[in-house]
């Protein structure tokens, strides 16, 4: 009863969550400024956003294609084609169940290349500990770039004093738990210990395997696709189109943990796209409507390549 619960919230929380910030920011606007974000609606450069969608196409077609290097490591085989339209099917699965679409991708392959579960999910977990160090790359490089800008936000957002007072705090409770972490025998820390060990073998999977840099060059071309994505879209408004690198790579990196961490980013994603660029002097009514424009065009991307292969999958591996 508490598994079926405890699955239950992890669906609906994140739901719930997009609902209650797109009420809140849709509440928070005047009629004019509703209007506002309308006209940007109507006036963005849709061109741009097309260009955009063909990026994040090449990307999602990278990751499949890599995909093959881990699942030949491990001696399987699985053509192209079901391992593109398995991972469209993920990100269609994600949208509803949070990381369900890593049980899906290998739900595909164990259905029609008899790769065995453990072992296709096995070489997804490996994918994704190489993807998490690039995005930690991918903040490390955001806070680099955009320091003074986010020192300065934080110092007029909370005083020097309790500035301090929190950095503290957080380095000894760092601290406490690098201990905790180390000495404990708790059951939960045992469990821990256990996912990051998992981790770790996964990382060195991927370094051991015959087509490493094989691996890695098509690694590139997912996340270089993934920025470029952000960055074409930019231009869709007149608004947006002069913020620096630095600012798209910083906005980029909150899209991504939204994504990550919810539903698809439904209402997370437009809601911090928009307080991010307001610290480089958006309006919040450009950045609302630049977050919206750029979550929904993925969205629909998504929904109809993630449908047509629910769809195609069956008739394309057809027995004859």
């Amino acid at each position: 009863m508490k598994k079926k619960i405890s699955k239950a919230l992890s669906i609906l929380l994140p739901i719930l969550l997009g609902v209650f910030l797109t009420i809140y920011a849709y509440n928070s606007f005047t009629p004019e400024q509703l209007e506002e974000i309308k006209s940007y609606f109507r006036n963005a450069d849709y061109t741009y956003i097309l260009i955009a969608l063909v990026f994040g196409f090449i990307s999602h077609a990278a990751r499949a294609y890599r995909w093959r290097f881990m699942l030949e490591h491990m001696g399987y085989h699985s053509p192209f084609k079901n391992n593109f339209m398995a991972v469209w099917i993920a990100y269609f699965m994600n949208m509803t169940i949070p990381r369900s679409g890593e049980v899906s991708r290998a739900l595909v392959l164990k259905k029609y290349e008899d790769i065995p579960f453990d072992k296709a999910f096995g070489s997804i977990i490996a994918e994704r500990v190489v993807d998490f160090i690039i995005l930690l790359l991918f903040i490390a490089t955001a806070v680099l770039l955009q320091f003074d800008v986010l020192k300065t936000f934080l110092l007029h957002t909370i005083p020097a004093e309790k500035l301090l007072v929190y950095g503290i705090v957080a380095f000894v409770i760092f601290l406490s738990a690098i201990l905790l972490f180390i000495y404990s025998k708790s059951k939960w820390i045992l469990m821990i210990k256990g996912k990051i060990s998992g981790l770790t073998e996964g990382l060195l999977s991927v370094w051991r395997m015959e087509k490493k840099w094989s691996f890695l060059f098509y690694t590139a071309i997912i996340w270089l696709g993934y920025v470029l994505t952000f960055y074409t879209a930019i231009f869709a408004l007149d608004e947006t189109s002069g913020i620096s690198f630095g600012v798209v790579v910083t906005a980029f990196v909150i899209g991504s943990l939204a994504i990550s961490f919810s539903n698809g980013g439904f209402g997370v994603f437009p809601a911090l796209i928009s307080k991010i660029l307001a610290l480089y002097g958006i309006s919040e009514e450009a950045g609302t409507a630049f977050g919206w424009i750029i979550w929904t065009s993925q969205t629909v991307q998504i929904i109809i390549l993630g449908g047509l292969s629910f769809l195609l999958l069956p008739i394309l591996n057809r027995k004859k």
